[in-house]
């Protein structure tokens, strides 16, 4: 071999662990836990703005006039959306029109909450279109559920803390029917220590863990994977709750998400409602609860059933993105947010 030859081989082996060294150094600091920004606490004086991101809310007037009523009696200022009521087919207003609205209060820096009005679908379209820069430059807190969750992967990912609780609409049962519901809420947004108790399950898996929480409806998780929005569970605690799908579809997701290795360095999953499951003429043959630990069964982190949130009236509100340390046991599960 010549000695040029010789000089080009050295230079090519240097060069090569050079760049396996730099891809190691990536993978590591891409495995790096990233601390989500809290956005400030609400107080008295400041200003929520209510925007309808998804679906219509044809004949829901005195359900915005309710949340409003709401946020006053807390010393809250409101801002309304000026395309809420707004209808473009199934949803409220078009998408540029949804748009506008949730960019608006993203940017608007008198805003320090933004509560979006309902769910139900329409999120994901407007998801690209919005500009996220004044946002992480002057965080604010994003309320919702359900179809909101899309929102809130989005908002993870941008590295904010966002709300996972009630929305404008569930006020159509009354503030007297959902007291935790609205409790908690204001427990969350305003700052004050955030805690539950669960009632047991046989199907609980116990352990006891303490990481980030991250979730929401499992259809949007599901719906998100393999796009910028779909988030990193690795590390985490992950939530889910459904409604209205069949026992078959669920397991057609978790075993989507598993596979999309969702699961794969998870460090626990809180169960919360999973409503109106509905009937298929082959049954499926085990409970809702079966079938999420069969789904799972290959995984030894604790998951903890019975959280009372999602899409019935107890719908206790959770701060997405922050450190929880859960308790999973048969007879009881304790959920304590890090308080700062």
């Amino acid at each position: 071999m010549s000695k040029n030859l010789l000089k080009l081989s050295l230079l090519c082996v240097v060069f090569f662990l050079g760049k396996t060294t730099s891809l190691a150094q990536d993978n590591m600091m891409q495995k790096k836990p990233i601390t989500l920004i809290q956005p400030p606490y609400l107080k008295a004086g400041d200003t929520v703005a209510i925007v309808a991101p998804s679906g219509v809310l044809k004949n829901r007037t005195l359900e915005i006039e309710k949340a409003i009523a709401l946020l006053k009696s807390w010393e809250l200022e409101v801002v309304v959306g000026k395309h809420v009521f707004n209808q473009n087919n199934h949803f409220a207003g078009t998408d540029a029109e949804r748009s506008e609205d949730f960019q608006n209060a993203l940017n608007n820096p008198n805003i320090k909450a933004i509560w979006c009005a309902r769910g139900g679908y329409g999120t994901v379209r407007i998801l690209d279109a919005l500009d996220f820069t004044t946002f992480k430059e002057h965080p604010k807190w994003i309320i919702g559920y359900s179809d909101i969750t899309a929102l809130h992967n989005q908002i993870h990912n941008e590295g904010v803390e966002s709300i996972h609780a009630m929305m404008c609409t569930s006020l159509q049962d009354g503030a007297e029917k959902i007291k935790e519901t609205i409790s908690t809420f204001n427990t969350a947004i305003f700052g004050k220590p955030l805690a539950y108790t669960l009632k047991g399950s046989k199907y609980n898996k116990p352990g006891n863990v303490c990481a980030p929480l991250v979730g929401g409806n499992l259809s949007i998780l599901y719906s998100m994977l393999g796009s910028n929005t779909s988030i990193d569970t690795s590390g985490k605690i992950l939530f889910i709750e459904e409604i209205g799908e069949y026992e078959y579809s669920i397991d057609r997701m978790l075993q989507s998400l598993k596979r999309a290795g969702y699961f794969n360095d998870c460090k626990g999953l809180i169960v919360g409602d999973i409503s109106k499951i509905r009937k298929n003429t082959t049954l499926w043959g085990s409970s809702v609860q079966q079938l999420i630990l069969d789904a799972l069964a290959e995984y030894n982190f604790p998951i903890a059933f019975n959280m009372p949130a999602g899409h019935e009236k107890d719908n206790r509100a959770m701060i997405l993105g922050r450190t929880v340390e859960i308790n999973v046991g048969k007879d009881i599960s304790t959920l304590v947010f890090e308080s700062y």
